[in-house]
């Protein structure tokens, strides 16, 4: 394992253990809305800052980008580790035991190293670049499903934003025509390791952020799909969407959704 991913590796199992407690007793968190419908709890900062914590003893002077705390820069300005402490706030504070940390790290604007990990399955998704990605320590790789109509895809609604629903509908009655069955999970982590892991054979979703999908994003990339934006374009990560699945099943997308 790369030395990098290691401490990431770490980290996350860290800030898995602050939300696996926090979600055992969630009637004891104060909840907080940082918009319409976006909520976030003492458990997302205390693991955010456990992430920021265990890789500032190795790498002082790596900068960070976290849903919690934003952007910081160090004197080492060409890493930079993007970290989304709880990626489907919403779940764990329903009670719904699907959610994950979700951990990246981009050398001079490329994805290098990638965690993603659900404390309550103690599923552990990893990748780095040109070395394939890994569940568990096992090698994982994306579908490839002959046609659309054999495909089971992951999607997330504008549920930030509901005036989009319009426009999101059109798509999806376009694509829930084409495909075999459709979930919405609510963590677009998950949805992208799942992805990589050949659960899901295709992901879509806009109005996201870049902590939501990095590390997905190589994940996807490295278990042989594909990771593009709504119009089919290769570097989706600051773009608020992104298409995931092989080849065939993002042309598939791509299509409905340009």
């Amino acid at each position: 394992m790369h030395p990098m991913l290691n401490i990431a590796v770490r980290a996350a199992r860290v800030a898995g253990t602050i939300i696996a407690r926090g979600f055992e007793n969630r009637g004891d968190l104060a909840t907080e809305a940082k918009g319409a419908n976006d909520y976030v709890t003492q458990i997302d900062k205390d693991a955010e800052q456990a992430i920021i914590q265990k890789i500032q003893q190795s790498y002082p002077d790596h900068s960070f980008l976290g849903e919690e705390s934003g952007e910081t820069s160090g004197k080492d300005a060409e890493f930079q580790w993007i970290i989304d402490p709880l990626d489907g706030t919403t779940n764990f504070v329903k009670g719904i035991p699907h959610f994950a940390v979700s951990i990246a790290l981009l050398h001079k604007g490329r994805l290098e190293q990638a965690v993603i990990f659900d404390p309550i399955r103690g599923e552990l998704f990893t990748a780095s670049r040109g070395q394939g990605a890994q569940l568990n320590g096992y090698r994982i790789r994306a579908s490839k499903p002959r046609d659309m109509s054999e495909t089971v895809l992951a999607t997330g609604l504008p549920f930030k934003d509901k005036s989009q629903f319009g426009e999101y509908a059109l798509s999806l009655n376009k694509i829930f025509h084409d495909c075999g069955d459709i979930r919405r999970a609510g963590s677009a982590a998950l949805d992208m390791a799942y992805v990589a892991a050949g659960r899901h054979d295709g992901y879509w979703e806009r109005g996201i952020k870049a902590w939501d999908i990095a590390a997905g994003e190589l994940l996807v990339r490295e278990a042989g799909g594909l990771v593009t934006d709504y119009k089919g374009g290769n570097d989706p990560l600051f773009k608020g969407e992104v298409v995931a699945g092989s080849v065939k099943v993002v042309q598939g997308l791509v299509k409905h959704l340009k």
